[in-house]
């Protein structure tokens, strides 16, 4: 029988699936590990989601996760540095060195990368700045792209928890229906 191969899913409460009655099989990557078992694909699944982590948390926790081999990596963080008030700058090169450490220890590993973008109404040099991080990551290091994790979902008050950031399971359903064909793309 083949070895499983490994997908780790690092990110903040938005991986972990904070708020839901039981993220073991509501959130994200649970949603995705079933679809992965589903298509007869052999990967273990990983959710490293942490609930308020920042890019920069994200960078010092990192090498725990890299101590077993990664096949798969999907990242999502970055939206509570401007919950923080981290420069955009600052966020883009914590998000610059989680890749590159990764492509370091597993240089045949796949990136997926989740981007984020801010509310229409939040006007600000910060929010143009912040709106580009993601673009540009992209470009440098031409992960498998996402430009906005949570479309679909975001503003949408029935796929969302009252605090209206997090999706509820429902949510989690419509994000993982849109992220699913690139992840099989990475996954075969």
């Amino acid at each position: 029988m083949n070895k499983p191969r490994h997908l780790l899913f690092f990110g903040d409460s938005l991986t972990a699936g904070y708020g839901l009655a039981n993220p073991a099989t509501e959130s994200f990557p649970a949603l995705i590990e079933k679809r992965i078992a589903e298509a007869g694909l052999t990967y273990e699944v990983s959710n490293a989601g942490k609930s308020g982590d920042t890019s920069a948390g994200g960078l010092q926790r990192l090498d725990h996760w890299l101590s077993k081999p990664i096949d798969v990596f999907v990242l999502e963080l970055g939206i509570n540095d401007v919950i923080r008030r981290i420069p955009p700058a600052a966020t883009l090169a914590y998000l610059s060195a989680i890749i590159v450490k990764v492509k370091e220890k597993y240089p045949d590993a796949r990136i997926a990368l989740m981007g984020m973008q801010l509310p229409p109404n939040f006007h600000s040099a910060t929010a143009v700045q912040f709106s580009s991080v993601y673009q540009k990551l992209a470009e440098e290091f031409e992960p498998a792209f996402v430009p906005f994790f949570l479309e679909g979902v975001a503003g949408h008050r029935e796929l969302n928890l009252r605090d209206g950031l997090h999706p509820s399971a429902a949510g989690y359903q419509v994000i993982a229906n849109h992220i699913w064909p690139l992840l099989t793309k990475l996954l075969t």
